[in-house]
């Protein structure tokens, strides 16, 4: 049943190479879910970086330097995806992220991602104080799986990267809800994340869900 928390649109991205039986995109649905519950009207954009993205290239970083109105055709159509991806997180007012760890760190498509997307003057900007991120006023949240991995260990060098990439960007409200050490943990590591999910979204005042 929806409550009276106003409308949101959410961009889910998912970063899982895995399709069947991946635990970041089941719980990446159940999240989407509870955010369907709790407002009244929701829309849903997705982008699956399983499904490709592109790498920074020496093309892409020329046209980057490039200021807008000196860009040629080739250097907008080198931008042009990067482009499609700061539209959508820019129109997005929550993120959803699935984040499998992989080798103790983020997936390379997810990296890719970031990299698209942080772009000064449009998601950025440099200040005599220092960088501004200029996507603010947004709730992420990032659902995480690992085999072995726990969240927040010496060995978690996932969270900590993605954390401060996001916050590099102004995207500073960020919630980590963990299935981590799924191989020790079995069912109990899902059972976890779905009891977060419960607390943080469905179960949250609702001063917290309108600042999604």
């Amino acid at each position: 049943m929806s409550t009276a928390n106003g409308p949101i649109d959410i961009l889910r991205v998912d970063a899982s190479g895995r399709f069947d039986g991946s635990i970041t995109r089941t719980l990446s649905d159940d999240v989407v879910a509870a955010l369907e519950t709790r407002h009244d009207r929701v829309r849903v954009s997705r982008r699956d970086l399983a499904r490709g993205v592109s790498f920074v290239d020496e093309q892409w970083i020329e046209a980057n330097a490039t200021p807008e109105e000196e860009r040629g055709r080739k250097q907008r159509a080198a931008l042009s995806e990067s482009d499609e991806l700061v539209a959508e997180i820019k129109h997005a007012d929550t993120i959803v992220i699935g984040l499998p760890i992989y080798n103790f760190g983020i997936p390379a498509t997810l990296k890719a991602w970031i990299d698209m997307i942080c772009r000064r003057r449009l998601t950025f900007r440099y200040t005599d104080e220092g960088p501004v991120g200029l996507l603010t006023g947004k709730k992420v949240y990032v659902v995480v799986a690992s085999g072995g991995v726990a969240l927040g260990s010496d060995a978690d060098f996932a969270t900590s990267y993605l954390r401060h990439a996001l916050g590099f960007i102004g995207l500073t409200d960020v919630e980590f809800i963990a299935a981590d050490r799924g191989a020790q943990r079995g069912e109990d590591a899902l059972d976890s994340a779905r009891q977060q999910i419960a607390d943080r979204i469905l179960l949250a005042p609702a001063a917290n869900a309108d600042a999604a």
